[in-house]
This record gives structure tokens, C-alpha cells and sequence, in this order.
């Protein structure tokens, strides 16, 4: 497992995340059954509304991890879910909704639209927890601008070069040639303020290379975007279990940097799965963690506590490695080991069912049940189900210790406001 000192990749902020070389987007767990209500949440913090991106707010990409996408078909639901028809949910939602933010009727109708087509239920808590996860990551803006991106860019494009001893001058006079857009890629990038223009960009120099005869990998590196900052694989495995609602001329890749396309994919992955919690910041721990971390770290916990080995509380039970189990075994694997006798489970058995420690199911296997039965007699009262991931974000762009849990928190008080306007 990955400790906290190394800080596994999906804890990258955007934009360095876009361009550095994070591993593939988190599994896309889509449920078989209906999203578990949450009750409100306990903390609440100052949150301040369309506020400009700072460090304090700036977007954190969606979680990433080299674990492999695994899809499950969702549920059909009732056409009306939470009881609410869509004019009542309409209503609801304007009241619950900041009262200055740019646009906000289109945001209302593609908060709604998305929560619609989902099947997911039209609740306070839910229209809320959305609401706060864009303030958090876009701070209400469908195409984030992000200051100094044009130097961003170009640091991580020289970094590229150096790796290959290529100067810097050599690949800027190479992109001066004209792009598709008929502007050159040098100043197309000089003048670059949103991640939607980031990614054409690189669309158009993956499939421009050749031309160009750049000797150095311009593959799209963008994996995150939009208003939640959602992952473009988890965009594209979704589509092929649920229909995408809405008429397309784009890739769905494109379609995530739109305002209605990233909203609707990030309120897919953040309330379209049955999370058993009762306090909606893990859900939003595992919005910047990955699908299930909470439950996982919870399992991480009781597991170091009966077998007196230090696990790290991240949320990934397995090591992977170009999207498939890594061969060698993981800090939880070697803690299962070292206790495989009380649970009466070989090796192999464990892995069999490590395996489905990204979907809802793994909370219903003999090894998770066992574990905590012998933690929970170990403690002397239950241990708990759900914990907080305990992972560090790195970014140059962050001069303070931040983490999963601050995510989570700091969306949690943007919830809690908005709660308020609810009553």
C-alpha cells in the first residue's frame, strides 16, 4: 500500500493533475441498487459562494488509481424519485441553490436534468451535497478558469522535452505551425484560461504529432475535468451501462468539459452507488478518494487492530498495476497473512475476495465478515464501519498540509449552508 509520505497520485490538485503523469482514473463502480439516503452531516464550516479559486477552493481532481474500471448495471428506478414530481423538485431545488451565482437557471436545470435521468432521489440532502461538491470545485463555473495556466503548461511540456533532451525553443518553434483552429499551438497555448481549452489542445497535438515531428509523446494527459472535476474514464464506462440522456455530437471525453455533461457524470459518481454511510462527508471523501474508501479504511483499521500490523488507512485493499492486482501482495494482504489461520482463509481466498473491494458487494464477503467479527471481539465493542481515508494532497500549488479528510470537510461546510437554505 502506499504511504502517506509518498502520496498516491489521485490526491494531485487540477491543474498539475491534468498534465502530470497520474495513473488511470478510479474504477467506475456504477450500483445494482438505489443510492442510500444520507443524513445531514455533523460539521459545518464558513463557506463562501462563487467565490474566485484559491488554494482554499481550488478544484481537487477526481480521485485516480491503477485500478481497473469495473462497471455493475445500474437499477431502474421509479419515474418519480423521492415522491417529488419534477416541478416540486424544481421549486426545491431554486430554493436550495446559492441566490448569486452566475447562471443559475441553466444550473438548475442541468443539477435537475442529471438527478433525472440518474434515478437518483430528489432530497435535500442529495440536491445539496452536489451543489457543494461544484462550489468546491468550480466555485459555479462550467468551464474553470485557472490563473497561469499558459506557464503551467509549458513547465510541464519543457519537462517533457528535457526528458527526451529536447530544448524547450525547439518544441515552442515546432508549435508554431498552424492548428486545426487556424492559430498556431504556441499561441493557442500562450492565451490558454480554461481546461476545456487545455484538452482540445491536446486532442488536436495527439493527432497532430506526426506533422509536427515532435520525437516526445503528446498523448492526452487530461483526465479529470469539468464543474466536479470528474474522470473522463469513468464518463466513458458509465455510458456503456447507463444511457447518456442528452443528444451528443462529441466525444464523451469532450462532453465531461462541458457545463451539462461534467455535471451530470459527477453527480453520477458521487450519488449514483449505495454508499452505507449516515454522514454525507464520507461520501465526499470518497468523491476525491475513490468508491467505497471510507468503508475500506474502516476495514483497513479493524484489520490493524487484530492483527497489530500498521496499515495505511488509505482505502485501496490491493496494489495494481497497469489495471490488473500488482503480483506482489499489499500491506493488507501481508496483514491478512499474518492472520490467515484465525480466519480460516489461504491466500488465495483472500485475494478472491480483496477483489471486490471496489464494489458494494465486498461488504458481504466471508473475509470482510470475519474480520471484523474477530476485531470486534478483540475491542470488546464494534469496531467502526466507515473511516476517514487518510491521505495527504500534493500539489505546488498547496503550501499547507491538506488532505482527504480537509476535502471532505471543507465540502461538508458548503453542504451544511446550503442545508440551511433547505428550511
Amino acid at each position: 500500500m502506499k504511504s502517506e509520505s509518498l502520496v498516491r497520485p489521485f490526491a494531485c490538485l487540477v491543474p498539475l493533475a491534468l498534465l502530470t503523469a497520474c495513473a488511470s482514473p478510479p474504477p467506475a463502480v456504477v450500483p445494482v441498487t438505489p443510492p442510500l439516503a444520507s443524513a445531514p452531516a455533523a460539521v459545518a464550516s464558513e463557506a463562501a459562494v462563487a467565490t474566485p479559486v484559491d488554494v482554499a477552493s481550488a478544484p481537487v481532481s477526481a480521485p485516480v488509481a491503477s485500478a481497473p474500471v469495473v462497471v455493475e448495471p445500474p437499477p431502474v428506478q421509479a419515474a418519480r424519485p423521492g415522491g417529488l414530481n419534477q416541478a416540486e423538485a424544481k421549486a426545491l431545488l431554486n430554493k436550495v441553490l446559492p441566490a448569486k451565482i452566475p447562471g443559475r437557471a441553466e444550473w438548475n436545470a442541468d443539477i435537475l436534468d442529471a438527478f433525472t435521468a440518474l434515478k437518483i432521489p430528489y432530497t435535500p440532502e442529495y440536491f445539496c451535497a452536489a451543489a457543494a461538491v461544484i462550489e468546491q470545485e468550480s466555485s459555479w463555473q462550467g468551464d474553470p478558469t485557472v490563473p497561469g495556466l499558459p506557464t503551467i503548461v509549458w513547465n510541464k511540456i519543457g519537462e517533457k522535452a528535457a526528458d527526451k533532451h529536447i530544448p524547450l525553443i525547439a518544441v515552442k518553434t515546432a508549435l508554431l505551425k498552424t492548428s486545426p483552429t487556424g492559430e498556431s499551438y504556441k499561441a493557442r497555448i500562450d492565451k490558454l484560461r480554461t481546461e476545456r481549452e487545455m484538452n482540445a489542445i491536446f486532442e488536436d497535438l495527439s493527432a497532430d504529432a506526426a506533422r509536427l515531428g515532435l520525437p516526445m509523446n503528446m498523448n492526452n494527459p487530461i483526465r479529470t475535468g469539468g464543474p466536479m472535476q470528474v474522470s473522463v474514464e469513468f464518463a466513458e464506462s458509465h455510458v456503456r451501462v447507463w444511457p447518456y440522456p442528452y443528444p451528443r455530437t462529441r466525444s464523451i471525453r469532450d462532453t465531461v468539459f462541458t457545463q451539462r455533461g461534467g455535471t451530470y457524470f459527477g453527480i453520477a459518481i458521487l450519488l449514483q452507488y449505495p454508499a452505507p454511510y449516515d454522514d454525507m462527508r464520507y461520501r465526499f471523501a470518497d468523491f476525491n478518494a475513490g468508491r467505497y474508501a471510507s468503508r475500506n479504511a474502516a476495514f483497513q483499521a479493524a484489520l490493524s487492530k487484530l492483527s497489530g500490523r500498521s496499515v495505511d488507512l488509505d482505502g485501496d485493499l490491493l496494489s495494481y498495476q497497469n489495471g490488473r492486482p500488482a503480483a506482489k501482495s499489499s500491506d493488507v494482504e501481508e496483514a491478512l497473512a499474518s492472520i490467515s489461520g484465525q480466519l480460516g482463509m489461504n491466500r488465495d481466498a483472500i485475494r478472491r475476495d480483496l477483489t471486490s473491494e471496489k464494489l458494494v458487494g465486498f461488504g458481504q464477503t466471508g473475509l470482510y465478515k470475519k474480520v471484523f467479527a474477530l476485531a470486534d471481539a478483540r475491542n470488546g465493542k464494534p469496531m467502526p464501519r466507515v473511516a476517514m481515508p487518510q491521505i495527504r494532497l500534493i500539489s505546488p500549488k498547496i503550501t499547507r498540509k491538506l488532505t482527504t479528510e480537509w476535502f471532505a470537510n471543507r465540502v461538508d461546510g458548503r453542504y451544511q449552508t446550503c442545508l440551511a437554505r433547505a428550511k
